[in-house]
């Protein structure tokens, strides 16, 4: 098979298709954009027609109560769904060059937001009306050998998100062009049936349309390290399928910490020849997954509790438009922290994060739906569920079932149907479809209303019972469930914003402040909510409790609680990450809780205060693994003290609660367990703002492909002589890339901005923001010059593009 890059020279990469060759053709160049098909520009795939803004508070503004908030009355929600211009029309047109001798072609959209129409040749070849979903369309009697125009229509209406959806093509649409007689792409599955003595049974079944009597299939097993193992000739059955099973002796299993991937080729072939008519190759892993209430969840045997967090799909200031690099960052900032599972809420994935998920060894739920019947916002997928839950999960699953990463199925986010007969009914529906295609994953939905899902019977159905928040109940839960366990399926949903403090310090139930921030002292939560300290009361003292998912891994665009009715408030505080991807202090509590290879020891808050905090109580948070620590300012100890397993706060955390400020340095000394000195750490009061730090992130070290797609994160910090961050500059900053690239982003991760991600402008926020640019597709150096106007500074990076 030949996976191809569509660039201006489709036509020579197309032609040299014969009639026995399949290729994949990823569409990304050459579209064409409008939203009122009057005015076209030129746009490559994916593409988000709505992150370049601007932000506005009449997009999408709602007049609604929000119940998941316990709301009664109705309110102004200016940036519910991000305030940026993604209602409306858009339009997509390209030129599609087939060649002589194709026999099948079609079309997979892995996603375009929203109810995309899409025609060839000026006939509709197929429509689809989740924005989420992967679909594919047989375009074979729509086209013509040579060129043909494509189009894709689409339409977004007001009220139809929760969070910012996003707006166009925004995941990749690729070309399938296979000859009559072909593997069905989707039919093609490996399954592990489990492992019994050091031998791994897997099972590998596909389907072949158009197949004849005389024709035989073969499969290739290719490990890790390139060992290949044939199968036998296979025979195809009168409906094409065919079937074949592999016993392999110690094979490399997948996990989060040995991320294996395996090969599976599979084609078809004539008894009389060995030429190969068709060929299809898919990446997976070999694993097992079990849960029970004896052992809990069990990968490959092996009992852990899940430490993941929620995402939702936006990438921050790059919109919804999906780039691999962007998703590497996010999964290898996540397992810095020790995370090892994702929710993808609530809505399906897209294969690019899929698969990083699989490269990288990161866990995945893989959800489907926000809503059933009963609308949560007016227009949302409540409009289609009963004519196409079915069809969105069959696809769901067939498009994802060979990812390792995915140890789940989710059909569904805090339905409100959950205390009905009928949300019972559809639970076991749409459960049962999602085993009927695949056997080997367990389904769970994350349920909100305990007493409503549990007196309707609705959660003693699935496979896993999820429950979104209220650990108190949990032990109430659990006496009603026949399973034995239960997962923390949304947990915490702590706000805070990077490097914000307010004192006096105390913990808060949806505290508010005048500058529409939230503290990062990590002690604010919703009304529905708690802290990340009450949720790790229940995975460490009950075996039953199988893990969490956080709300959430990285801040996103919209949902901006607690201020949903403050302007210019536009994006989510919820994050451990702030928008830009910067770690916030909670992202050190986490680290401390879940990385066991690593030690952790984080001190907040920064130590750089005006006069008017001298003196002042400023309470001093370590957030470490090691159980006790001695606190000193300028040389004089604050106490040594132990976490305290009785106490709320400090069981997890070490807090010295009467410290006062006085300028200079703050240091930390840790003990282990045997009470003797483990490590330190030090942080100081920052002088005058000296220059500009700037710190490149990259896929590949120091270097970016030349394909148009890789991108470099920036982060840019003002800082004194010693590098010490200045944590409370706002400086306006000028950014300008040359070379073998462009600028494509900055975001400085306050919640409140409303300056455009896409200008090569932006201020500070707690002294940092970070700047994004794009490889081109020639080698060469980047250069990114930042300029800070206001103190006669600049600072210059160069990356290589190879």
């Amino acid at each position: 098979m030949k996976k191809l890059l569509l660039t201006t020279a489709l036509v020579v990469a197309v032609t040299t298709l014969t009639k026995a060759q399949r290729q994949e053709v990823i569409l990304g160049d050459n579209w064409q954009f409008s939203r009122d098909k009057q005015a076209w520009q030129q746009v490559s795939v994916p593409h988000d027609w709505a992150i370049a803004g601007p932000f506005d508070k009449k997009w999408d503004l709602q007049v609604v109560a929000i119940e998941q908030n316990g709301e009664k009355v109705a309110s102004e929600k200016s940036g519910r769904s991000g305030a940026l211009p993604w209602i409306g029309e858009g339009h997509y047109k390209r030129t599609l060059t087939i060649p002589a001798g194709y026999e099948h072609a079609d079309l997979v959209f892995d996603g375009a937001m929203a109810e995309p129409t899409v025609s060839i040749n000026g006939q509709q070849a197929g429509y689809w009306a989740y924005g989420y979903n992967t679909f594919r369309i047989d375009i074979t009697p729509f086209v013509k050998v040579g060129d043909n125009l494509l189009e894709v229509d689409l339409k977004n209406v007001e009220e139809s998100s929760r969070w910012y959806p996003g707006a166009g093509i925004y995941r990749p649409v690729t070309l399938v062009l296979t000859p009559k007689t072909h593997i069905d792409d989707w039919s093609l599955v490996a399954r592990t049936l489990g492992t019994n003595k050091g031998k791994t049974t897997v099972e590998v079944e596909g389907k072949v349309i158009g197949a004849e009597k005389e024709m035989v299939a073969k499969v290739q097993l290719t490990d890790p390290d390139g060992k290949t193992t044939d199968s036998e000739a296979v025979r195809i059955e009168q409906d094409g399928s065919f079937y074949t099973v592999f016993k392999l002796q110690d094979a490399k299993m997948w996990s989060p910490e040995t991320p294996y991937l395996y090969h599976v080729t599979a084609m078809v072939m004539s008894k009389a020849s060995p030429a190969v008519i068709d060929q299809k190759t898919i990446r997976t892993g070999i694993r097992t997954i079990h849960i029970s209430k004896e052992k809990g969840f069990q990968l490959n045997g092996q009992t852990r509790k899940l430490k993941g967090v929620c995402l939702h799909h936006d990438l921050g200031p790059l919109g919804a438009a999906v780039n691999k690099a962007a998703l590497i960052r996010q999964v290898k900032i996540l397992k810095e922290m020790g995370c090892d599972a994702i929710r993808t809420a609530h809505n399906m994935p897209s294969q690019m994060q899929m698969d990083v998920c699989d490269s990288l060894g990161m866990m995945v739920m893989a959800e489907s739906f926000d809503m059933w019947i009963y609308k949560k916002c007016k227009n949302g997928y409540a409009r289609f569920f009963r004519e196409w839950a079915d069809r969105d999960i069959t696809n769901l699953v067939l498009a994802h079932r060979n990812h390792p990463s995915i140890v789940m199925w989710s059909i569904g986010n805090e339905i409100p149907e959950q205390g009905s007969e009928e949300g019972r009914q559809i639970s076991i529906r749409l459960q049962g479809l999602c085993h009927a295609l695949d056997p080997t994953r367990p389904v769970t939905q994350g349920l909100d209303r305990a007493e409503s899902a549990l007196g309707s019977g609705m959660a003693q159905v699935m496979d896993v019972p999820g429950f979104n928040y209220r650990v108190h109940k949990y032990e109430k839960n659990i006496e009603q469930l026949p399973q034995g366990f239960l997962l923390g399926s949304e947990t915490a949903s702590t706000v805070s914003s990077r490097g914000v403090y307010y004192f006096p310090v105390k913990p808060s139930n949806f505290a508010t402040h005048p500058d529409a921030q939230c503290s990062s002292y990590d002690v604010e939560w919703c009304s529905w909510s708690n802290l990340p300290d009450d949720d790790w009361v229940w995975q460490d003292d009950k075996s039953w409790v199988i893990g969490e998912f956080v709300w959430t891994g990285f801040d996103y665009l919209g949902e901006p609680t607690p201020y949903d009715g403050y302007w210019p408030s536009r994006s989510s505080y919820f994050g451990i990450c702030d928008l830009a991807g910067l770690p916030k202090d909670r992202y050190y509590l986490y680290r401390s809780k879940w990385n066991t290879s690593e030690h952790t020891i984080h001190l907040l808050p920064h130590w750089t205060w005006g006069k008017e905090r001298r003196g002042q109580v400023t309470p001093v948070y370590c957030y470490t693994d090691y159980p006790e620590a001695e606190l000193f300012v300028n040389g004089k100890s604050q106490g040594r003290i132990h976490k305290n397993p009785q106490e709320r706060l400090d069981r997890y955390r070490l807090r010295w609660n009467e410290v006062k400020f006085e300028a200079g340095e703050l240091r930390v000394v840790v003990y282990d367990a045997q009470g003797q000195p483990a490590a330190e750490k030090t942080i100081q009061t920052a002088g005058k703002p000296h220059h500009l730090q700037l710190d490149a992130w990259t896929q590949q070290p120091s270097t970016l492909h030349a394909d148009g797609e890789d991108l470099a994160f920036v982060t840019v910090s003002l800082v004194d002589k010693k590098g010490n961050l200045i944590p409370n500059a706002a400086d306006q900053l000028q950014f300008e890339v040359s070379g073998a690239g462009k600028f494509e982003a900055a975001c400085n991760g306050d919640a409140t901005s409303i300056e455009t991600f896409t200008e090569p402008t932006m201020r500070l926020f707690s002294g940092q923001l970070v700047v994004v640019v794009r490889a081109g597709k020639e080698p060469g150096q980047l250069t990114l010059k930042v300029t800070d106007r206001q103190r006669g500074l600049k600072q210059a990076i160069s990356i290589p593009v190879k």
